[in-house]
């Protein structure tokens, strides 16, 4: 057999070996058995052992043949991956309907609800029908790569049964019945039980050796698109539908309703039937159908306004507050917190609880050996809802917040009249260490090798004292720790090195200023460029921004005029940490630019730069770039097979303009 001849044998071996895989693990409706299979299998490996230049990435060979990896490496999300409200019973879903009918105008709303999987939120690209790269969800703006694992997933198909550019998104899951399997191996080896299905799953994806999770049965279902070049799509359903006809696994327990009453009776009818369902589920999610009134509708900092996710009503379980312990969070208010009897709950074991303040230890009459009602909100956080007074046996003790500091011996106070106690000592080493574990995490510094553990351990030994302190390491010194080798210490200082040159949006809210969040340290870094001149801002320049409010300006001011905190600003700039914001300021959305204040969409495939940096330098130039044409489009950029989106731009009588004609609007270099 000659070259030519294996790979036309190859590509029709591939070919049945997907449609099979198909019909297998997506339709659940085999057409051949298992012997016949691999078989087909076993063909296809001898013809690529014998021909090694004919394999490639997409074959059902390569599902399980990758070598272990050293690290995850980072993707950015060419479309961010925001997170869902959610909503817990009929009147806040009413109360959904209300305000989308109220921001789109309509009287009736068609809305698609889908069964909220419980896995690890996933994307998928795909160039030209084949798949690329894989990643988690992340922070929602960058993720992990994790396309080796991904591969393993015999429901996810390598190639498309079209050669479409896409990127989708899934929920990746690990059945019941598999669950049930690797935990009793792991029982019998000895190793520690997964607490439910999403940990397991978590895991498996997470896992540097691709053979580890292609041990594992996982499943994929399909529930959204990002982006997709060359196709016109109207409405999620017929995104749904568009997903299906390409070879993808998609949900068959959704449904569309017009009628609110409906919608409602299906959501309020799978709290139950939940259970007879192979795979788990913690929610109904809730979508505007139609694309165009998604668009409408917008988004907040944190989740669409289209889009909420109905939680099934929390498990509940009883056992015994064996004690309360308080910790100092970053900002110096004291948390009491729960202590309980081991108690399963919603598929994880609950031995804390937050009790959140004084007044609500009081208001529940809580006190130290009560039998006590404990809830996941939503499914997640731990809480007691309830005291069962008539379980006492006259043993139980009543609780006191302390009037000192546990860490320091501060006075605690309470500032404002808030029901929190909080210690004012900025010396303290509970608000140092907190604000250390803050200004390392993810959406702060994001400084990989330095979580919570080790950030205590380098405290502990009087490495660090305060956050620039950090940057002050030496490799020397960390070598003299428990469980930190040299490769270990390299990693972490080549993080702690790299976080040096992140752009300031970061640094503020890592500096932990009180009020001020992810979306409000954005804000001042787009509005004043750098940290030095946001420190001179006075609170009148502050409140002038829409989104900066009274108290947060009263906020930002006195953290600037702190010594303190000049002295940590200036050895952190000493250090090398870049303060000045990397994206496009505010001030400089070019009034003279054609995008300025504009709506843009962009259709059909550009040939000089991708779609991606086409809308990034449509945004910093003062542009807003969506995914629809509606009436609210001010000018849409069509390349090669724009389709439909140009004929809707034409009909609706908006500005268009090809590549050539959109690269004549950018400025000169």
């Amino acid at each position: 057999m000659n070259v030519q001849e294996a790979q036309k044998k190859i590509e029709e071996l591939r070919q049945t070996i997907e449609k099979h895989n198909y019909y297998y693990y997506v339709k659940d409706d085999p057409q051949i058995t298992d012997q016949e299979y691999d078989q087909l299998i076993q063909e296809l490996i001898r013809l690529e052992e014998a021909f090694p230049e004919l394999v490639t990435p997409d074959s059902p060979t390569q599902r399980v043949g990758a070598e272990p990896l050293p690290y995850f490496e980072k993707v950015e999300h060419r479309i961010p991956m925001l997170s869902l409200s959610n909503v817990f019973n009929e009147q806040e879903i009413r109360d959904f309907d209300r305000r989308v009918r109220q921001g789109t105008g309509a009287d009736r709303i068609r809305y698609v609800c889908e069964l909220k999987i419980d896995g690890l939120a996933v994307s998928l690209e795909y160039e030209n029908g084949v798949f690329v790269r894989g990643a988690t969800r992340g922070d929602g703006t960058t993720g992990e790569d994790i396309t080796q694992n991904l591969k393993t997933i015999r429901s996810l198909p390598l190639r498309l049964n079209r050669p479409v550019t896409l990127e989708v998104r899934g929920e990746a899951f690990m059945p019941k019945k598999e669950f049930e399997r690797l935990n009793k191996i792991r029982e019998e080896k000895g190793e520690a039980l997964f607490a439910n299905p999403r940990n397991a799953a978590a895991g498996s994806l997470r896992q540097l050796d691709p053979k580890i999770a292609a041990e594992r049965a996982l499943d994929i279902f399909l529930y959204g698109i990002g982006y997709v070049e060359g196709e016109s799509i109207d409405s999620h359903s017929e995104g749904l539908q568009f997903l299906e006809q390409l070879g993808f696994k998609v949900n068959p327990e959704r449904r569309t309703f017009d009628d609110i009453e409906e919608l409602i009776a299906f959501v309020e009818g799978w709290a139950d039937r939940r259970r007879d369902l192979p795979y788990d589920i913690d929610g109904i999610v809730i979508k505007v159908d139609r694309l165009d009134l998604q668009e409408e509708l917008g988004f907040t900092a944190k989740s669409p306004r289209w889009a909420t996710a109905y939680k099934f009503p929390a498990e509940e379980a009883v056992t015994v507050l064996k004690d309360i312990e308080v910790s100092v969070g970053r900002t110096g208010a004291v948390t009491p917190t729960a202590i309980l009897e081991p108690v399963s709950l919603a598929g994880t074991t609950v031995q804390r609880a937050s009790l959140h303040n004084e007044d609500i230890i009081r208001e529940k009459g809580i006190m130290l050996g009560d039998y006590v009602v404990v809830k996941k909100a939503g499914d997640i956080i731990p809480e007691i809802v309830a005291v069962l007074p008539e379980r006492r046996t006259g043993q139980e003790r009543p609780f006191q917040m302390p009037t000192h500091c546990p860490e320091c011996g501060s006075e605690l106070v309470r500032l404002d009249e808030e029901v929190a106690l909080r210690c004012v000592n900025p010396q303290c080493p509970a608000h140092i260490r907190e604000g250390l574990i803050h200004f390392v995490s993810r959406n702060a510094m994001n400084i990989e090798g330095l979580g919570e553990k080790v950030i205590t351990q380098l405290f502990s030994e009087g490495l660090i004292q305060g956050i620039p302190d950090l940057y002050y390491l030496k490799r020397d010194d960390l070598l003299k720790l428990e469980r930190m080798g040299e490769k270990s210490v390299d990693n972490l200082l080549t993080a702690i090195e790299a976080s040096k040159a992140n752009s300031v949006e970061r640094l503020i809210f890592g500096l932990g200023i009180r009020f001020v969040g992810e979306k409000a340290a954005r804000v001042l870094a787009e509005e004043f460029g750098d940290l030095d001149r946001l420190k001179e801002a006075t609170e009148e320049e502050l409140v002038q921004i829409d989104e900066i409010g009274p108290k947060m300006a009263q906020s930002i001011v006195s953290y600037f005029a702190n010594d303190d905190v000049e002295d940590t600003l200036s050895r952190l700039k000493q250090a090398g940490v870049n303060f000045e914001y990397k994206g496009p300021r505010r001030s400089e959305a070019a009034v003279d630019s054609p995008f300025a204040g504009k709506t843009v969409v962009l259709t059909g495939t550009l040939h000089q730069m991708t779609r991606k940096e086409a809308s990034e330098l449509i945004e910093q130039l003062g542009g807003k770039v969506t995914g629809s044409v509606t009436k609210n489009t001010d000018l849409v950029i069509a390349g090669e097979k724009a389709g439909s989106k140009l004929d809707k731009a034409n009909k609706l009588g908006i500005e268009t303009v090809n590549e050539e004609q959109f690269l004549h609007m950018l400025p000169k270099q």
